[in-house]
């Protein structure tokens, strides 16, 4: 009887090191994650997530681990956490600064609200953030990012990671994040551009007028009509953006993978 205890926990001690590693991967995904890792959910939620995907995928995982390399692996993992992460991140960050942006631009800035997603944020951005989710939803993207993350394990093994891969790869997101964001917000930006140059020569054609209490009510006004018409270019953008979602974290990984 004792010999089959000792046995079972042998089998069972195999799986730890496994388990471990799939923990740390995946909890760093979780963290990064639109609404799953926002602040708004309980830790004891997003640990009960990761726990349970790790569970989960222990036992169709293997690994070769190296007991004199663990250190470096660890941090790899965290490394590529990190990247698959903020590949869905840097879009919900993108949204959040063309809605800071237009906030600024209509003059909106002061009416800051706290975002859980963001920290504190306008509610032009977050009006903006919550369509984002919207159609993350709609297009399935948060499918997508389980496929990946479950065949990341298949495709780059724990400790198979080339980390000098990754640096050019978050680099490109970063600088993808600022187009991304000016693309969103470039119809208002370019139209209230447009209407303040225009007042600007009224002001110059009857420099009596008060043009402050015209261009502020006329900015907000703009503002909204724009942004009600570019809806379908946001549409469309956030469309591309979720639809390449899976292409984009396969890549990383099969950079990754070196």
């Amino acid at each position: 009887m004792d010999q089959a205890i000792l046995k079972d926990l042998n089998e069972f001690s195999k799986y730890i090191p496994n388990f471990m590693f799939i923990l740390l991967r995946s909890s760093i995904l979780i963290s990064l994650l639109p609404v799953i890792g926002g602040k708004q959910m309980p830790a004891q939620f997003k640990m009960g997530l990761a726990l349970m995907i790790s569970i989960l995928l222990t036992p169709v995982v293997q690994f070769e681990i190296a007991e004199n390399n663990i250190p470096l692996m660890i941090v790899k993992e965290l490394l590529i956490g990190i990247a698959l992460g903020l590949t869905v991140r840097f879009i919900f960050m993108a949204v959040n600064m063309a809605g800071q942006f237009m906030s600024y631009t209509m003059g909106m800035s002061i009416a800051q609200v706290f975002n859980p997603e963001m920290g504190q944020s306008t509610s032009i951005a977050e009006i903006y953030g919550i369509i984002a989710m919207l159609f993350f939803l709609i297009l399935d993207a948060h499918h997508d990012l389980i496929y990946v993350f479950v065949k990341s394990f298949e495709m780059l093994p724990a400790g198979k990671i080339n980390v000098m891969a990754l640096v050019p790869v978050m680099l490109s997101m970063m600088s993808g994040l600022f187009s991304l964001a000016f693309k969103i917000c470039a119809p208002v930006m370019v139209g209230l551009l447009i209407s303040q140059l225009l007042t600007g020569f009224l002001y110059k054609a009857a420099p009596q007028m008060n043009i402050f209490f015209i261009t502020m009510p006329l900015n907000i006004f703009l503002g909204f009509l724009l942004i009600i018409l570019s809806i379908p270019v946001f549409e469309y953008l956030m469309g591309v953006k979720f639809s390449d979602l899976r292409g984009e974290m396969v890549r990383i990984v099969t950079l990754a993978k070196g």
